[in-house]
């Protein structure tokens, strides 16, 4: 049996292929970014659970980041590169969707909406 031919340095993609991996970066990068930015403006305060939340959505998010900024250089029409700019995306959207998840999991369990709600004593809002 051959082994298989083992990918060479020079080995190309099509710019045509590339391009259409930085749009879907790019749209799944947005739609993180929204995600956070409709968090980050809800008027709910935060607590310190949220960090288990919030730590793998940033990262996964920096992580996105900069692949996208691989992906429009130049040199990620070379597969090196190119892979290396696919796993680093797929790693950060892993970690964005275990962020949500996670901040999912804290709304559900009322932990996102313990701080939420108004304080009030037992006989009513003006104690009375």
């Amino acid at each position: 049996m051959i082994p298989p031919k083992a990918p060479s340095s020079d080995e190309r993609i099509d710019a045509t292929f590339r391009n259409g991996s930085i749009t879907a970066v790019g749209i799944l990068t947005g739609f993180s970014l929204g995600y956070v930015s409709q968090w980050v403006s809800d008027p709910s305060p935060w607590d310190l659970y949220d960090l288990f939340a919030v730590c793998p959505l940033i990262l996964g998010i920096i992580l996105q980041v900069m692949a996208l900024a691989t992906l429009l250089s130049v040199s990620s029409l070379y597969l090196v590169y190119y892979n290396r700019a696919k796993s680093m995306f797929l790693t950060g959207l892993a970690l964005t969707a275990l962020g949500m998840t996670i901040a999912v999991g804290l709304d559900i369990s009322g932990l996102g909406e313990a701080d939420a709600q108004p304080h009030t004593s037992p006989s009513g809002p003006n104690g009375s």
